[in-house]
């Protein structure tokens, strides 16, 4: 599905080659037509506002919105599982998933992390797409709450991918949601809180996924991209190499 490899490019770090493709993007999901006039409306201010704002203010709106507010995280199972044990392993299957799909992630970010995952499922037939999409479609829906309450125009891609999913998230799934505090960015002391580590604790029983590691990946993220307004080659967000061996094996 085109339209999913757009979507996955809109949630990326905005760049002069996302804002160059921006056109691209647009006629893509026009001519795919898998949204509706309505959402494919919807999506038109962040679209626009790629396209026509200056990039060092779309840098740093980005970093305030997804990286400094787990809230917001676009890491799938920050939302899920937290810092649990429980996340390692889901990240070990997403990960075997892809493998399994000859889907290599050429890049430095985790399995789970959402526009990598909406490029795997971009692959796959449509029908197959959206029944994926809809496992975590209750995470998808808590993010466009979440963003819808800031006005951001950020909203319009979460409402798109719930749109897209084959079926709605039940109410009950949302009770599987981690707990984490919706801060403002601006808030360094409750920033100070969502962040802070559990304690490192080594020998028997010690779970290495509850070290704080994973916690750090926004922040890593952040630190390795160029300094707003310049572009520094081989640093443009999540690459992927498709690897196929025929059709019919993967028929």
């Amino acid at each position: 599905m085109l339209t999913l490899k757009a979507l996955s490019a809109l949630l990326g770090y905005p760049s002069r080659e996302l804002v160059r493709a921006i056109p691209a993007i647009r006629e893509g999901i026009a001519v795919e037509a898998a949204l509706d006039a309505a959402s494919r409306a919807a999506l038109e201010p962040l679209l626009s506002g790629l396209a026509h704002e200056d990039l060092y203010d779309l840098e740093e709106r980005y970093v305030l919105l997804f990286d400094r507010t787990r809230a917001h995280s676009l890491n799938l199972f920050e939302h899920v599982h937290g810092e649990s044990r429980d996340r390692g392993q889901a990240m070990v299957d997403l990960k075997a998933l892809y493998d399994a799909a000859g889907f290599e992630i050429v890049s430095t970010e985790l399995p789970d992390y959402l526009p990598l995952f909406l490029e795997y499922a971009s692959t796959l037939p449509r029908e197959d797409a959206r029944a994926l999409l809809a496992e975590p479609a209750h995470v998808f829906e808590a993010l466009r709450e979440r963003l819808a309450r800031k006005e951001s125009p950020y909203a319009a891609v979460f409402s798109a991918l719930v749109a897209l999913a084959a079926s709605a998230p039940e109410a009950s799934s949302f009770e599987a949601l981690a707990e984490i505090e919706d801060t403002d960015p601006d808030d360094l002391e409750a920033l100070d809180r969502v962040w802070e580590e559990e304690e490192v604790r080594f020998g028997p029983g010690a779970a290495t996924a509850e070290c704080g590691v994973d916690s750090l990946a926004a922040k890593v993220r952040q630190a390795r991209r160029p300094a707003p307004g310049l572009e520094t080659p081989g640093m443009l967000g999540p690459r992927t190499v498709f690897s196929h061996s025929s059709a019919t094996d993967r028929s």
